[in-house]
């Protein structure tokens, strides 16, 4: 299996490619703020044709770019539902102090074509297999997508929430604690601690690091028997 990425736009948010291989489909996930030509260029390095766009909520720092790279490379934007009113109004997912900061408006539009995602859906594309698990807390439509490697390793693209030493915030629009706290319980530390997870901002980790030194998750323990250990 193929991952790479980069950091796109003043927010470094993790814009991914995950393929089955060198000159291969495959899938972009959370193209953000001037992520066109560092992906064109990812994409020319190693030889890949998109067939999909996955995003895994809807802050714009992470669809910023997903109507000029849906659109110019003809392929369909994933989305859960209850994100997809920020794709053509990002306003939505911002407190009122950043609707101000961007003067109460930001141009932006839906793909061509959007595909609504939903709570544990396998997506075959790209030659791969990808699990969908809707995650509330950082936004009501926050997923997590899940794809395992030829050694059987899965790889988490957690998108905003889980990271390496934290979690995401919940003090936006649509945000909820108690929602983020059972997502992470539920739906992240239930997989093998050799997981390894890809996030929205930040270096990349593994379950097992993450359940052992994560401060916002003590407290968040997962019998034995749920891990499949």
């Amino acid at each position: 299996m193929l991952v790479a990425g980069f950091p796109a736009g003043s927010f470094q948010t993790n814009c991914y490619v995950v393929a089955g291989g060198p000159g291969e489909a495959c899938v972009v996930v959370d193209p953000g703020q001037d992520a066109v030509e560092p992906l064109d260029a990812l994409l020319a390095e190693h030889r890949l044709t998109p067939v999909a766009v996955l995003l895994t909520h809807g802050h714009f720092d992470h669809t910023f770019s997903v109507s000029p790279v849906c659109d110019g490379h003809d392929v369909p934007a994933w989305i859960h539902p209850d994100d997809r009113e920020m794709l053509a109004d990002p306003m939505k997912g911002l407190s009122e102090e950043s609707r101000a900061f961007f003067g109460g408006r930001m141009e932006m539009r839906e793909p061509r074509e959007v595909r609504e995602l939903s709570d544990g859906a396998s997506l075959e594309l790209a030659g791969l297999t990808l699990r969908v698990d809707h995650t509330p807390g950082h936004t009501r439509g926050s997923v997590v997508f899940t794809t395992p490697t030829e050694e059987g390793v899965e790889v988490i693209l957690a998108g905003d929430t889980l990271f390496a030493g934290s979690i995401g915030r919940t003090d936006l629009p649509g945000g909820n604690l108690a929602q983020m706290m059972a997502s992470l319980r539920d739906k992240l530390l239930t997989h093998d601690d050799s997981a390894v997870v890809l996030p929205g901002h930040g270096p990349t980790t593994t379950v097992g690091r993450e359940r052992a030194s994560n401060p916002f998750l003590r407290g968040l323990g997962v019998p034995v028997k749920e891990r499949g250990l």
